[in-house]
C-alpha cells in the first residue's frame, strides 16, 4: 500500500504451465519409468528372455503410469514413510493376548 493513496498496487509475475508440470516419459513419472526399464533389462540379462523382458517393462510402465496418475511425488511418499512412526488410531481395537505363565522356581 502506498503511503499517500488508499490504493494498492499488485505485482504480477508470469507463471509458466510447463515448468509446474511433473516431468513424465509415456506418462509415467521418469524414475519410476527407469525403475521399469532397468527391470526390464534386468530379466532380459539374467534370464536371456527378451519376451520377459518387454513383458516386466510393459507391465511396469503401466504400474508406473497409474502410479503417477494416483500421485506425482508417490515414489517419494513411499521410500521415505518407513522413517516416521504409525500413528496410533484409538478406533482400530486389536485385543493383546496375555498369557500367565507360572515357574516353579523352587524345585
Amino acid at each position: 500500500m502506498a503511503l499517500g493513496g488508499s490504493r494498492q498496487e499488485y505485482r504480477h509475475n508470469k507463471v509458466f504451465k510447463a515448468m509446474n508440470r511433473p516431468l513424465t516419459i509415456l506418462g509415467a513419472e521418469r524414475r519410476l519409468f527407469f525403475v521399469a526399464l532397468i527391470s526390464g533389462g534386468a530379466i532380459f540379462s539374467l534370464m536371456h528372455s527378451l519376451l520377459g523382458g518387454f513383458l516386466l517393462f510393459a507391465v511396469g510402465t503401466i504400474a508406473a503410469q497409474q502410479a503417477t496418475r494416483y500421485d506425482v511425488e508417490i515414489l517419494r511418499i513411499l521410500l521415505n514413510s518407513s522413517k516416521f512412526r504409525r500413528r496410533y488410531d484409538p478406533m482400530k481395537w486389536q485385543p493383546a493376548e496375555i498369557r500367565i505363565v507360572r515357574r516353579n522356581v523352587q524345585g
